[in-house]
Parts: structure tokens; C-alpha cells; sequence
């Protein structure tokens, strides 16, 4: 071959070798990953945020199609009967309740730091917060949510870091509903017997499976349910068996958080509770941004409701749950979960110095939970229309009540 040529020939391959080189880089380049950068659980679950973390005041919303679910057992291992416990006399609660919609909500540095926030308000009594679900308020399966129900092993973190801090316990087991369609756990209800069963086999299990977690912890008190119209008024019977089997395994106390509107006055079975439960979101309709004096007035009528319900069941009441939105529409409809209205601290706050005011030396009255305090340091804020208190001025109501108010002495 002639030298000219073979150069000729070199130069070629040389192009084009270089050329599909170049063809291969832009491919790589231009190529997206097979998987998006990772973020770490760590970076998850303990966000570094100057402001109230976006997306945490409320619940998360609920997607259309279900995440992946863990069955409630189909049935519990009782614990051998506990020891009869002494009757003691019914104790105070300066409570909060204390809120976490993820699975590893309770078990994060932040969650230790706004723990140590309702310690610094006098708050005596946590109500530990842990969800459920059914897809429907006919459906009888309920289950747990991996993303949505805080694990075993958050709850129990939970629960002795709140020990640690000198906090006593309620633990209060919640039951949501799905795809509501206008329903609520209210409205959960059957057309016929074996559904009810049903229904009622699987509520027995997921109770009995944290009554257990109760008695392993020494939890002080525990709540049965919560809000559950329709089944508590229809269905008497298979809450008395509820509380026996579940007095067989728990040693400490029993409440019930009864909705204000027709069930809290109509519940059958107060009797074998040790504390009355209710959730007292009644309406104060008044004038706009009312003072204090005016929603307590407002608070008078109710009150006749309330202490008649109390004489004729001669229990010690706790308000098992109740709160404000920091927003104008708070005393209209104190239960709606978003706030519509504009943004008001000072209704907030005066509607808990109002509560407090008008039940604080009432002899019935043994406490209340102020629904919420969230798993977060930064949750509320003064921009946040919400209900919990946090960062905000209701929280120093709290603590003034909380800490320097003297409880008259309550006998019982």
C-alpha cells in the first residue's frame, strides 16, 4: 500500500473512532438517572427549619388509592389477669394532646424538643396520639397505615421519653376514615348484626393491642375510643365487653371521649369508666371578635347541659379533647378542621381563657387535653390559622393557668 494511502486510511478510522466517542459521551449526558438522589431517613425526619415546618399543622391528606396496609391481628393474646387495683381517688389533668400522623413521628430529635416545650407550660398530662383506619364508615376492616400510623417502637420511644420529662400518660387510640364521602367516624355504622360483629371483632383487636402496650408501660390512663356516635349508642353491649376484657389485662384508668353533639349525654356505659370523656366543641356563637365575657356567657347554657349529664352519672369529667383555631370562624364552628376565616391569635386565645375560666373551679371538673401539640419545635407560629397553640400566644394561657392558678380542692 502507498504511504499516501495508508495515511488517508489512518486519518479515517481515527475520525471515526472519535466521532463515536462523541456520540457516547452526549448519550451519558443527556441520559436521565434510573433512580432520583436519595434522601436520607435522617434528613426526613428531623428537618432543620427556621420557620413552622410547610405541610405539618394538619394531618396529611389522605391519597385516593390506599398505601400498603399492616392487618390488625384477627385475634389478641391476653396477658394473664393483672392484680386488683386499689381504688384511688380521681387525679387533675393539665393536659395536651400530643400528635404525630407518621410512622416514625414520635422518635426524632424534634419530637424530643416539643415534648420539652409543653414541659416548660405546666402541662402535667399527655394525650398520646395513634391512628387507624377504615376505607369507609360501612367498611369492617381497619388497619394501620405504614406512612400514616406511628409504629410500636415510635409510640414506645414516646412513651419513655415523656416518663424522663415526669409526664403522665393517656394513651388515645384514634379511628379515621378514608375516602370519607361526607362521613365520619361518627357515622360508622351497619345494616345488620354480623357486620356489626365484624366491625366490633376488629375494633376489639386494634384497642386490646395498645391496652397491651398500656400495661407493659404503666400507662395511667387510657382511652377507649373516640367520637364513635353511632357505635356507642346503638351498640352498648359490646363496649361493656370491651371494658371487661380489657379491665382483665390493664390495671390503670378508663375514659371515653364522647363528641358533644347527641352522644356525650346519651352513652350507656359511664358507669364502668372511671373518668366521663368529652370533647366539647360546642358552638359560641356571638358577636364578631368577642371578648371574654362574651363567650363565657355563651359557655353558661352549655354549662346546664353539662352538669345535668354530670349529676345523673356521678363521674369526675375530663375534657378528653378540645381546641380552638387561630382563625375567625373559631366559635362558629369550633370542630371544623380547617380554619376559613382571617388569621386571629386573640380569638384563640380568648376562647381558652374562657373555657378555662368557666370549668376551672367547677367540683366536677378534673382537666382538660388542648388539642394540639405537634411533633415539631417550629409547629404554629403567629401566620398559622390552625389549632394548636403552639408559638402563639393561646400557649402562654396555657401556661399561666397551667402553673400558677391553684385547683380548689376536689373531692370526690
Amino acid at each position: 500500500m502507498r504511504k499516501d494511502r495508508f495515511l488517508y486510511f489512518f486519518i479515517a478510522i481515527v475520525m471515526i473512532v472519535l466521532i463515536a466517542l462523541g456520540l457516547a459521551m452526549g448519550v451519558m449526558l443527556f441520559k436521565k438517572p434510573a433512580k432520583p438522589t436519595a434522601i436520607s431517613s435522617a434528613a426526613v425526619i428531623t428537618p432543620q427549619v427556621e420557620s413552622p415546618p410547610v405541610g405539618q399543622e394538619e394531618p396529611p391528606a389522605l391519597p385516593v388509592e390506599l398505601p400498603a396496609v399492616v392487618e390488625a391481628p384477627a385475634a389478641v393474646e391476653v396477658p394473664a389477669a393483672v392484680e386488683k387495683v386499689p381504688v384511688t381517688a380521681p387525679e387533675f389533668h393539665k393536659g395536651m394532646i400530643y400528635v404525630a400522623w407518621t410512622e416514625n413521628g414520635y422518635s426524632n430529635v424534634n419530637s424530643v424538643k416539643a415534648m420539652e416545650q409543653m414541659s416548660s407550660l405546666g402541662v402535667e398530662w399527655v394525650g398520646l396520639v395513634t391512628t387507624w383506619y377504615q376505607e369507609q364508615y360501612n367498611s369492617t376492616q381497619i388497619y394501620r397505615l405504614k406512612d400514616k400510623t406511628p409504629s410500636d417502637d415510635s409510640l414506645i420511644f414516646a412513651i419513655h421519653k415523656l416518663r424522663e420529662l415526669k409526664f403522665k400518660i393517656m394513651l388515645k387510640p384514634h379511628l379515621d376514615i378514608v375516602k370519607s364521602d361526607g362521613k365520619w367516624r361518627g357515622d360508622i355504622d351497619f345494616e345488620n348484626p354480623e357486620e356489626w360483629q365484624k366491625w366490633f371483632d376488629n375494633y376489639a383487636a386494634f384497642i386490646l393491642h395498645y391496652v397491651n402496650i398500656a400495661a407493659q408501660e404503666n400507662v395511667e390512663l387510657f382511652c377507649i375510643g373516640t367520637e364513635l356516635t353511632q357505635a356507642t349508642l346503638s351498640q352498648p353491649k359490646y363496649w361493656r365487653d370491651l371494658i371487661n376484657k380489657i379491665r382483665q389485662v390493664y390495671k390503670g384508668k378508663l375514659t371515653y371521649a364522647a363528641n358533644w353533639h347527641e352522644e356525650f349525654n346519651q352513652i350507656e356505659f359511664w358507669d364502668a369508666l372511671d373518668y366521663a370523656g368529652v370533647d366539647p366543641y360546642f358552638p359560641l356563637v356571638c358577636t364578631m371578635k368577642p371578648k371574654v365575657e362574651e363567650l363565657k356567657s355563651a359557655w353558661a347554657d352549655w354549662m346546664k347541659t353539662i352538669e345535668a349529664w354530670q349529676e345523673k352519672i356521678n363521674k369526675p369529667v375530663i375534657l378528653a379533647e378540645i381546641g380552638y383555631k387561630s382563625s375567625g370562624d373559631a366559635t362558629d364552628e369550633p370542630w371544623q378542621h380547617v380554619g376559613m376565616g382571617k388569621l386571629d391569635l386573640g380569638l384563640q386565645s380568648n376562647c381558652y381563657q374562657a373555657l378555662l375560666e368557666s370549668f376551672w373551679d367547677k367540683p366536677w371538673f378534673y382537666g382538660a387535653y388542648w388539642w394540639y401539640w405537634g411533633a415539631h419545635p417550629n409547629m404554629g407560629g403567629p401566620l398559622n390559622k390552625g389549632f394548636t397553640p403552639q408559638n402563639k400566644p393561646a400557649q402562654e394561657v396555657v401556661k399561666e393557668w397551667y402553673t400558677n392558678k391553684p385547683i380548689s380542692q376536689k373531692t370526690y
